[in-house]
Order: C-alpha cells, then sequence, then structure tokens
C-alpha cells in the first residue's frame, strides 16, 4: 500500500508540471533512447522549454522568406487571449485543383508539445530537402502547428476558457474551435491528421505491480469505428494508411498500437480501444468523409525526456502519410467518391463497443522490465448499432435556431432554406425521456434524452432551413441532428428541449426533391 501511494504521489506531484519528468533514467535508457539526430526547430536551439509563440512565428517567417514558391500562411483567427492562429499552406506551382490535399494540425492540447515540434521538423524537411518536395507534385498540404496557442503558452491542455478543443468538435464553443473547423471545412482535405501526446503515468497503472507500470508504447494510432463511416472508408484507413505507418515505426526500432486508454467500468480498470464519438477530430473528421487519424506519442508529462524521439516519431507518421497519399492518390479519389453520398446506408444513433479480453505491452516500473498483461478492452473498432434509424433525403429546422445553422455551416454542410411557406410530409421528433445533468461537462449541462418518431404533415413557414443528406459531409450532420446521439446539438444544448416536447427538426424522408429552395 506504501509503495502504491509513493508511486501515485510521485506521478501526481510531477504530472502537473511538463518541466520534470516522473521517469527514471534507467526506464530511459533501456526503452525509450533519445536519438541523435539534428533537428533544426526552435525548441532543440535551446536547452529548455519548448517553442514558443514568438519562436514560431519567427521560424515560420524565415521559411516564408526563404521559400516563397513552396509556402505561405494565412490567420485563421485569434486565440481567446489574442494570439493569430497560423494556417500553412505548401505547395508547388503546379494547380491544385486535382492534388490530394491533406490536413494536419498539432498542439490542440497545449500540454502536448511533440505534436507541434513535429510539424515544425516535417516543413523544415519538405522545404529544405529537394527530394521531400517532390511530394508537393501530388499533394496540397494545409498545417495548423499550433491550434490551442494560449494552452501551449503555459503547456496547459485546455484552452484559456477551461474548455477541451478536443471534446469541442461539434457544439464548436470555442472561437479557435469555429476557426480551426472553419479552415478545415473550406480545405475539404482528402486526408487528416491531428497529432497530439498521451500521459504514459496515469493514476490507475500506479496500482498494477507492485510498484505500478508505465505506457510502452512510443506511438498509438486512433481511427474511428464509428459505423456511420462507410466500412469501405474504414478499411482502406487502416489498410493504407494506418498500416504502412505502423511499418515505419518498426523499421526505426519504434513500438506502435492501435489507441487504448484505461477507465474505470464499475470499479474496475478496463481499457477503451479506438473511439466513435464525433465530439473528437479524429470521428468528426471522417464524418466528413476523408481518411482521418489521430496520433498519440508517449509523451505527457515527461518534460523533454526522449524529445527527439518524440518528435522523429511525430515527423516519421506525417511523412508516412504523405508518402501514401501520394501512391494512393487516384484509390483516395475512388474511394472518397464512392462513400460521399451513402444513402441506402441507415443511420446508427447509438452503439456498443465489443467487449473482450487482450494482451497490451506495459513496462513494470519496479523491474524494469516489459510485461504482457491481460485486459478487459472496449472495442470501437468492432462496435454494434444499437439504434439504427432510417437515413432521411434531408432535415428540417425551423427559424429561430440560427446558432444551430451557424454551426451547421462551419461544420461544411450547404444549408438551402424554403422560399416560401409549404406543407409537407415529415417525421417528428417527441421527446419521450428527458434528463438534464446536473453537473456541466465542457461548460453545458447535456441532455439525454429518448425521442420517438411520428409522421405527420407539418405547415413550414418561409425561411425554414433544409440540410439535404445528398452531399459530402452528410454524416456530420446526422451526428448533431438526430437528439439521441452523444454529441447532438440537443445532447449539448445548442438546441434547448424539456419532456414532451416536439423538436424544431424534422426528417424529410421521400425521394422526391424539396421544391421552393433558395
Amino acid at each position: 500500500m506504501k509503495r502504491t501511494l509513493s508511486i501515485f504521489l510521485l506521478i501526481f506531484s510531477f504530472a502537473v508540471n511538463a518541466q520534470f519528468s516522473p521517469q527514471d533514467k534507467k526506464l530511459t535508457e533501456k526503452f525509450f533512447p533519445d536519438f541523435d539526430l539534428e533537428i533544426n526547430t526552435p525548441a532543440f536551439a535551446k536547452k529548455k522549454g519548448f517553442t514558443t509563440y514568438d519562436e514560431l512565428m519567427a521560424f515560420i517567417n524565415e521559411k516564408v522568406s526563404a521559400h516563397p514558391e513552396l509556402i505561405s500562411y494565412t490567420f485563421i483567427g485569434e486565440s481567446q487571449k489574442g494570439k493569430k492562429i497560423p494556417l500553412l499552406s505548401l505547395s508547388n506551382g503546379k494547380s491544385d485543383k486535382k492534388k490530394t490535399k491533406v490536413w494536419m494540425q498539432g498542439g490542440l492540447h497545449g500540454n502536448e508539445p511533440a505534436s507541434t515540434e513535429g510539424l515544425l521538423y516535417l516543413i523544415d524537411r519538405l522545404l529544405e530537402d529537394p527530394e521531400q518536395q517532390l511530394l508537393f507534385d501530388d499533394i496540397a498540404l494545409q498545417i495548423i502547428p499550433m491550434a490551442n496557442i494560449d494552452g501551449y503558452e503555459k503547456q496547459d491542455r485546455y484552452a484559456a476558457n477551461g474548455l477541451d478543443l478536443n471534446r469541442d468538435q461539434t457544439k464548436l464553443n470555442a472561437p479557435e474551435s469555429v476557426s480551426l473547423k472553419q479552415a478545415f471545412s473550406d480545405f475539404g482535405p482528402d486526408v487528416a491528421l491531428d497529432f497530439h501526446e498521451y500521459r504514459p503515468f496515469r493514476r490507475d497503472f500506479a496500482r498494477m505491480s507492485e510498484w505500478g507500470i508505465t505506457a510502452a508504447y512510443d506511438v498509438m494510432f486512433l481511427y474511428s469505428g464509428n459505423l456511420n463511416i462507410p466500412q469501405e472508408l474504414r478499411q482502406f484507413t487502416e489498410e493504407e494508411f494506418v498500416n504502412p505507418a505502423k511499418e515505419k515505426i518498426k523499421a526505426n526500432g519504434l513500438s506502435s498500437y492501435d489507441y487504448i486508454t484505461s477507465t474505470d467500468y464499475h470499479g474496475e480498470t478496463h481499457f477503451n480501444l479506438g473511439a466513435v464519438n464525433p465530439r473528437s477530430s479524429a470521428t468528426s473528421y471522417a464524418l466528413s468523409n476523408c481518411i482521418s487519424t489521430l496520433i498519440e506519442v508517449r509523451g505527457v508529462g515527461i518534460g523533454r525526456t526522449s524529445y527527439k524521439r518524440r518528435v522523429f516519431t511525430t515527423f516519421t507518421i506525417a511523412q508516412s502519410y504523405l508518402q501514401s497519399a501520394q501512391a494512393k492518390a487516384d484509390q483516395i479519389k475512388q474511394v472518397l467518391e464512392r462513400t460521399e453520398n451513402p444513402s441506402a446506408q441507415a443511420i446508427v444513433v447509438k452503439s456498443s463497443r465489443k467487449v473482450r479480453s487482450g494482451k497490451i505491452a506495459v513496462i513494470d516500473i519496479g523491474r524494469n522490465e516489459l510485461d504482457s498483461m491481460e485486459v478487459i478492452i472496449r472495442d470501437a473498432l468492432h462496435s454494434k448499432a444499437t439504434l439504427k434509424r432510417e437515413r432521411p433525403s434531408a432535415y428540417l429546422i425551423l427559424p429561430g435556431n440560427e446558432a444551430a445553422i451557424a454551426k451547421l455551416k462551419t461544420l461544411g454542410m450547404s444549408i438551402q432554406q424554403l422560399s416560401n411557406g409549404q406543407s409537407m410530409e415529415v417525421e417528428a421528433y417527441t421527446i419521450t425521456e428527458y434528463n438534464r445533468k446536473t453537473h456541466s461537462y465542457e461548460g453545458v449541462y447535456p441532455q439525454e434524452v429518448e425521442a420517438k418518431l411520428e409522421i405527420k404533415m407539418v405547415s413550414f413557414p418561409a425561411g425554414t432551413y433544409v440540410i439535404s443528406l445528398k452531399q459530402r459531409r452528410s454524416n456530420l450532420s446526422t451526428a448533431v441532428l438526430e437528439p439521441e446521439a452523444t454529441s447532438s446539438f440537443i445532447y449539448f444544448e445548442v438546441i434547448k428541449t424539456d419532456l414532451g416536447e416536439e423538436l424544431p427538426i424534422y426528417r424529410y424522408l421521400k425521394t422526391k426533391e424539396i421544391q421552393g429552395l433558395k
């Protein structure tokens, strides 16, 4: 008990300060020795700390001055403390129209510095290595190197208002979230990567083995198991992007796994594998009909320990995805065209993870040895639908819900309005069960609901909003408009409701197109 308490206190005390590390030197030398390579980015020009915002901008401006034909940047908005958020565009002089569009983002969580530094290293190599520049013949690349500037400046996970920007991908309550998502929607990428770091020392790990355990993987890959993402797209992402990146990681003496994180389940420690929730980037991006992965490098809370190793890991995966995007350009276009409008596919409103046993690699801290641990895994990559609905041709939303409409537009939806009032046969939602949480989550009090559907004639006024599902990002619209969905506009109070109320959202099921639109 004393040993468990001691390691818990050690982990907790050091985790609060990113400049220190609870990781024993012997453990680092045995399992995570740093790499001996030259990295020409701001953090490695000094002995302590990480790249600051001012250093970031100086680095960017230096690259733009040296390579104006390959790189440019704009500002997409400001952080809550007034820092301008740079978006970098990398391409050559050839037309981008037929190129594969790739989006990369780092620093969404401010205490995950290798995500930003790895992208700066990528930029440096793309611009300074003529061989790397051949990628630009086939790829148009946009990079957000430091998404959460305010958090990054103080090495804090959260934005200035306390929100987690990777839990804000549907409700869009932080100004940074709106700017980032609008830039993403405007670009319309075919491939999207969001780089992160994960915490290898966790509280529940302290109770496992005599002195506790720590995570063993250099990097983990999070690609969505959401069942509204067409199976072909999910499979293509894994086979043509994730697996080649894992091979590159292995070839460089690094270790990888699909993303897992420990969770308390009725007093037991289980491990969630993968994700399905569009509140976070991996699923949100994929529901926008693109190849999407969130990358988690081992690094939170260990300061600059093995920092070159972590930055190189980030760089290697980014490079691998660019190479796959170039090599598979024709297949990417074909897959995305086939999955753009899955009209025959029912909507999965709710799903459950497959629960299974499995083995994961961990490091026993006391023995300084690699172990294989049998654990219970709650697997999102093998989810099962628990609530399905027929896919409508369109949703209609009554005037007066402009906050929801603004968010839908930011998410990339094309929206029309009725020119004149008209009556239509639609499905209406009535709330049959309602529970508003008493504790806030990410700035809101979530509304958990159940709804029944009823076919009825409804007289819609002029100005009623119409969201057709015959568009690229239609799967994202179902995720926010079906009320029982776990990241819906109902759940996150974008549209407030109560027991017995009819929602201002309607489902149009007929194949005949709605007339009189503007």
